[in-house]
Parts: C-alpha cells; sequence; structure tokens
C-alpha cells in the first residue's frame, strides 16, 4: 500500500535515510512524505502499528524486482532423468546404463531407473528385484536409494539422488 491508500490511524514512520521519525498519524506521515517529495509506502503491514517508509516507490519496486530476479539466477531446478532396463539385461548393458545414470547423478539430478515387463517376463518380477539392487550397488559411491524398488503396473521403479 501506497500513500492515501494507507488507512490505519497510527503508523510507525522510517524516513528515506532509514532513520526511526516515531509514531505518527498517518495523514501527518503522507504529508512528511510529500513534502520530501517522496512517496509513504507500507513496508510492514503485520506489525503493531504498521511500519511505512518515506521513500520512492518506483525505485523501491525496481529494487524489488531486481532482487527476486537476481534470486531466481542462483536457484538450481532439480530434473528426473529415466532409465529404463530390461529384466534379461547384460552384464556390459547393465554397466554402460550405469555409467549414463552415473553421469546424471553427478550432474545434480535425480535418477529415476524403470525394469519394464512385457509378456511372460512378468512370472519373474520377484526374481528381477535383484538387477535394480545391482544398479543402485553399482552407484553407491555417488548416490543413495531415494525410493525402493516398488511395483508399478507392468514395470519397477526406483529413484536415486546424489549422496551428500
Amino acid at each position: 500500500m501506497i500513500n492515501e491508500q494507507i488507512r490505519d490511524r497510527e503508523v510507525r514512520v522510517v524516513s528515506a535515510t532509514g532513520e526511526q521519525l516515531g509514531i505518527m498519524s498517518s495523514r501527518d506521515a503522507f504529508k512528511l512524505a510529500q513534502e520530501a517529495g517522496l512517496d509513504l509506502v507500507k513496508i510492514a503491514p503485520t506489525a503493531r502499528p504498521p511500519v511505512c517508509k518515506i521513500i520512492d516507490y518506483g525505485k523501491f519496486r525496481y529494487e524489488q524486482a531486481r532482487k527476486e530476479k537476481e534470486a531466481k539466477k542462483k536457484q538450481k531446478t532439480v530434473e528426473i532423468k529415466e532409465v529404463r532396463l530390461s529384466p534379461n539385461i547384460d552384464e556390459n548393458d547393465l554397466n554402460t546404463k550405469a555409467g549414463a545414470a552415473r553421469k546424471f547423478i553427478t550432474k545434480g539430478n535425480r535418477v529415476k531407473v524403470t525394469l519394464r515387463f512385457r509378456g511372460r517376463e512378468m512370472a519373474h518380477v520377484q526374481s528381477s528385484k535383484v538387477i535394480l539392487d545391482e544398479f543402485a550397488k553399482r552407484l553407491e559411491d555417488v548416490a543413495i536409494v531415494e525410493k525402493t524398488p516398488k511395483m508399478e503396473g507392468r514395470s519397477m521403479t526406483m529413484f536415486l539422488t546424489e549422496k551428500r
């Protein structure tokens, strides 16, 4: 809220230089701001009494937008990469897939390891859990199992994340 929008009886006023001007009526504070050629901006509406500052509102909004943009730059998004396996995978293929997963994890992404069952492979679901355990064991130096292997329809999934 700025200027005339502030309807509180009393407000704590802070000058443009950061100096405390004390508690006064919102009308008096608005007059002070007008005399200085600036705006009265409510910066802490939940405080008792609310805190208002005498500043240039346009400049204030610009600074706020810049801070938000800067915070967004420093934010890192974590992607989920998927590695698909089949129950009759060979040793070398498992090594290749583990290498790909290792690359994803070192870049800071989560890895979803999916073991897909087709046709008659559904009869050997329990014996195939060993493949996912072996996969996790190969990556235990860089990753931890976030979610243990779980059956979902015709596939068994497990999530791996970077070790902290």
